[in-house]
């Protein structure tokens, strides 16, 4: 879906003549800096997911790539193939003194749609689950609790079914989708928009939405 909502923008083209200029190289992990940590978290399309946490004052990087599933150094292809068990995912590198891991838990949850399982606004199938990876015992424990409190409170009616699992090897994404609504702005507002992932956000969160 995310490429039939590109192909409609003059300007931007099908996203497939992105991918066939764009490198075949992926791009490196982040490196996390001394008394930095990491999260991982996959809500849907890694654009969106990638520009909703690079807003968070004490992220120190983000990068979009593939996790949760079998395949080693899958590519964009083998992913959307929806074959290899992997999710988009992004990988948050945060300074803990200036914000929580539960605070990223949070903002998480008011940049998705926790109610639907294998989909995320217009795109479906498992790539585009929602889930926590988390990374040791202490993450689990806050997930499991964040999305306990969550589902005592949320505001809409719906069950929540975002996962929560440890997390495992996250290979990085072509260097193409790093960053992409940076690289192309104007492509990236049509997809998201169109996607009805704000207007949706809106309906679920009301004023909670995007924070």
């Amino acid at each position: 879906m995310r490429r039939r909502v590109l192909a409609g923008l003059v300007l931007a083209g099908v996203f497939a003549a992105i991918a066939a200029w764009a490198p075949a190289q992926t791009a490196p992990a982040a490196a996390t800096p001394a008394g930095a940590a990491k999260a991982t978290f996959a809500g849907g399309c890694f654009w969106c997911v990638e520009s909703d946490f690079d807003k968070v004052p004490g992220v120190i990087s983000t990068t979009s790539g593939y996790t949760g599933g079998t395949l080693a150094n899958p590519s964009y292809e083998q992913v959307s193939s929806k074959l290899t068990g992997h999710a988009e995912a992004v990988e948050v590198v945060y300074d803990p003194a200036k914000v929580t891991y539960e605070q990223l838990l949070q903002h998480y949850w008011h940049n998705i749609d926790p109610t639907t399982k294998d989909r995320q606004f217009c795109d479906s199938g498992s790539p585009y689950r929602t889930v926590i990876f988390t990374h040791g015992e202490a993450q689990m424990r806050a997930a499991l609790a964040s999305r306990e409190a969550l589902a005592k409170s949320k505001p809409f009616k719906e069950p929540i079914v975002t996962e929560v699992v440890a997390a495992g090897p996250f290979y990085a994404a072509e260097d193409y989708h790093q960053d992409y609504y940076r690289k192309n702005p104007v492509r990236y507002k049509f997809y998201r928009t169109n996607c009805g992932r704000d207007a949706r956000l809106k309906q679920l969160w009301g004023d909670l939405a995007g924070h």
